[in-house]
């Protein structure tokens, strides 16, 4: 997977097989709402270790029940194809 940062054309491409994330201030950006902190917390368990296996770590905020995910590749300064190989996991880890 390529650590370059992608053009606005191939991000625009890449969106569409990520559905439910959104581009936030050049950044790719989940929110997700779950029942109970139990299972936001859950979720975020099976995110780390996709992460963890990726070597690729994304932005985590949690409130209760609220998830918020933002990635992006820091080296280099914004998104890449590792970012949307990331986000598509962490879909399928939502069942999507």
């Amino acid at each position: 997977m390529s650590r370059e940062r992608m053009s606005q054309e191939a991000i625009a491409a890449a969106m569409v097989g990520v559905p439910g994330w959104s581009l936030v201030e050049g950044r790719l950006e989940l929110k997700e709402a779950f029942s109970d902190f139990a299972e936001a917390f859950g979720f975020l368990s099976r995110v780390a270790l996709l992460a963890e296996r990726a070597d690729h770590h994304p932005e985590i905020w949690n409130v209760w029940n609220r998830v918020r995910l933002t990635l992006w590749t820091h080296d280099a300064g914004g998104l890449t194809t590792q970012d949307f190989a990331l986000a598509a996991k962490i879909n399928a880890a939502l069942g999507r």
